[in-house]
Order: C-alpha cells, then sequence, then structure tokens
C-alpha cells in the first residue's frame, strides 16, 4: 500500500537532534487562541497539561528528553499501552504539574522549570492565567478537528525545533485520508452502517454528537455514519433506551476506561438486543502509543482499522504491517506480534465479526 511511503528514510530525522537549524533565531508561533508566543531556543524542557500530547511530543522529538511534565491520565496512557514499553523512562516524568480536569498546579508546574507549558485553548482563562501569570511561556491547542490537530502538530514540532517531523506525520496523514475519501465518495446513504462511539460505559454511558466531534469524522472517513449525530453536545448522558432506539449496527467502545470490555454490551439486557450486539460487531478501540480514539501521531492507523471492519469489500489494510512501518518510523520501534495483540486487543474481541483478519498470520 502506498500509505506507508512518507515515513521511508525518516528515522534518522526522528532521532536526530537537527542540530543545524536551531539556535540562532528565536521562535515565534502563533497559537490556536491567536496568541503569539516568542522562544529564544527551541525549548528543551516541556509540560503538557492536555493528555493526548505527551505521546505527541514524544513521537514528534523521538524520545522523552524535553517532557518534564504531564497529565497524570497522559501517563495512565503510557504505563497500559506499548509506549511504557518502548520508553520505560516515561513512568518518572512528573504528572502532578496539573489535576486530571487541567487545572495546573503552580508550585508543582514551577518545580519542572519548564521553557514551554502546553494547554487547552478551548477551557477558559482559569487554565491559562495562572501558568502566564506565573511568568512561564504557555501555548494553546484547540480539539475537535484533523485540521486543528495538524495545525498543533506542526506548532509543537516548530517549538522544539524539529519542524519536519510534523511534516512527515501530517503529510501521512493526508495520505491516507485522501485514500480513504476517495474509495468511500459513492457509498450512498444505506451503505453506511451506523456506528456509535461510547465515550464512557461503565457507570454512565455517553455520547456525542456530529459537531466538533472527532470520532463522527474518522466514523464517515471509514465509511459509516455517527448514530448519535442528534445529540445536543459532547460527552451526553444516555439511556440504554436511547441506544436500542438508534440500533447501531456497529459499537465502538472507548480505551479511556482501563475495565471496560466488549462484555459490557454482551451483557446487558437491553444493549445485547441492539443489532450491533446480535451480530457481534461490539468493538474496543485499540491502545497503542496513545489511545486511538482521540486525534493524536497515530490516528491513520485508527483509520485503517475501522474501515477494514465496516467495509472490508472496499478496504484491505494490512493492518498489522501499516502498524510495524508507522511504529518503526515515529518511535524507531520494531512492534512484535504480542504487541500489536495487545494493542488491539484480539484476546477481548474473541470471535467478534471481521475481527480475525486482524490477527497474526
Amino acid at each position: 500500500m502506498p500509505t506507508s511511503r512518507i515515513f521511508q528514510g525518516s528515522i534518522t530525522l526522528a532521532m536526530s537532534s537537527v542540530a543545524g537549524m536551531a539556535c540562532a533565531d528565536p521562535i515565534t508561533i502563533t497559537d490556536q487562541a491567536g496568541r503569539t508566543v516568542t522562544l529564544d531556543k527551541p525549548a528543551e524542557r516541556v509540560v503538557t497539561i492536555p493528555m493526548p500530547m505527551a505521546s505527541t511530543i514524544i513521537a514528534i522529538d523521538g524520545g522523552t528528553s524535553r517532557l518534564v511534565g504531564m497529565n497524570p491520565l497522559s501517563k495512565t496512557a503510557i504505563l497500559e499501552g506499548v509506549l511504557g514499553k518502548i520508553f520505560p523512562e516515561a513512568k518518572d516524568v512528573p504528572s502532578e504539574v496539573t489535576a486530571p480536569n487541567f487545572i495546573p498546579n503552580i508550585e508543582e508546574l514551577a518545580a519542572t522549570n519548564p521553557d514551554l507549558v502546553i494547554q487547552w485553548a478551548d477551557y477558559g482563562a482559569d487554565l491559562v492565567d495562572p501558568i502566564t501569570n506565573a511568568g512561564l511561556n504557555v501555548v494553546l491547542i484547540s480539539y475537535g478537528t484533523e485540521e486543528k490537530t495538524k495545525l498543533y502538530h506542526q506548532m509543537v514540532a516548530d517549538a522544539i525545533g524539529k519542524p519536519e517531523r510534523a511534516a512527515e506525520i501530517n503529510d501521512w496523514r493526508d495520505t491516507v485520508a485522501a485514500e480513504m475519501q476517495e474509495k468511500t465518495k459513492d457509498l450512498t446513504a444505506d451503505q453506511r452502517p451506523k456506528v456509535l462511539y461510547l465515550g464512557r460505559a461503565m457507570e454512565n454511558l455517553t455520547a456525542s454528537g456530529t459537531k466538533g466531534n472527532y470520532n463522527a469524522w474518522y466514523i464517515d472517513l471509514a465509511g459509516g455514519v455517527n448514530a448519535s449525530a442528534d445529540v445536543e453536545g459532547n460527552g451526553t448522558t444516555i439511556s440504554p433506551e436511547q441506544i436500542a432506539a438508534w440500533d447501531p449496527d456497529v459499537i465502538l467502545l472507548n480505551s479511556f476506561e482501563p475495565q471496560l470490555g466488549v462484555n459490557r454490551i454482551y451483557d446487558d439486557p437491553i444493549l445485547s438486543l441492539t443489532k450491533a450486539a446480535q451480530e457481534k460487531k461490539v468493538y474496543k478501540m485499540p491502545l497503542g502509543g496513545y489511545r486511538w480514539d482521540p486525534p493524536s501521531q497515530e490516528s491513520p492507523l485508527t483509520w485503517m482499522w475501522l474501515a477494514n471492519l465496516l467495509h472490508p469489500e472496499i478496504f484491505s489494510y494490512d493492518l498489522r504491517e501499516e502498524m510495524k512501518k508507522a511504529y518503526k518510523a515515529i518511535y524507531d520501534y520494531d512492534l512484535t506480534d504480542e504487541d500489536i495483540d495487545g494493542i488491539l486487543w484480539t484476546e477481548m474481541q474473541g470471535d467478534a465479526t471481521n475481527y480475525a483478519q486482524f490477527k497474526a498470520k
């Protein structure tokens, strides 16, 4: 497949220090809140408060040396997933710099002596002002679309002096997205399965509408339609009866809840009656270098995974091979078959429909 060509020859760039580009001129960044931030030199000490950004910094930089603080839920993802195996030193990066709700702990944050703090742009001044008032450089990122994702990848890559790394990752995203759009553009409405992504499913069931919902975007990209499109807002609590009324063809379970498994649906007296459950099309989102639900440096693998499940008659990505190529390029790591089985939850998925395609040959 052509999807991994952009990574050929990129390992040296991923792991090098790009010594020739760096230190003379200041770096000026316009962040996703429209603020201008100027750094005297590439940031060498970075704190990431939004959850996906810790693994993104590791991917762009090729290691953990610049990462001096992260959200505690970022660390949970690293330790639960394969990234903790690839970069075991990540477990020692402080995570007391913020509460899980993104409120900065200024004393702990300042103690890391960061050159740059990355924070959300969309959750109000209370999350930002304490950082700037402490005299720290902060850039703000915005979540929700593929375009925003590519912009903040490039922004943080510029900030650490490795702009070519974001360009490589973003080019890969564009290549895969264009391939998939070409293959699904002629699907009629009745050829697109209804897909329900449950952002939470243990104590409460939550779903999201389509506006600003990244999951809905890649469901469409892969040839499906968001079953919860009529929901107002994101992360809205819903009832089993509402899900039964939607009767989705496919149910995707989040990877944020470690104890959540497919039996949550199959053992439920109402949810087990949905078409998705009856046809064994309930799938837990993979957990790789980061959770595959939200946008990350690995997102094209999410799209391939879902496309193969929704439309095996159209898509035939060799996902295991694509994963091996991507992990070598992004992390300079050779994935094992055992690693891949863990990322894709192949044991948990059991005899789920179409899932045998992901097992080792």
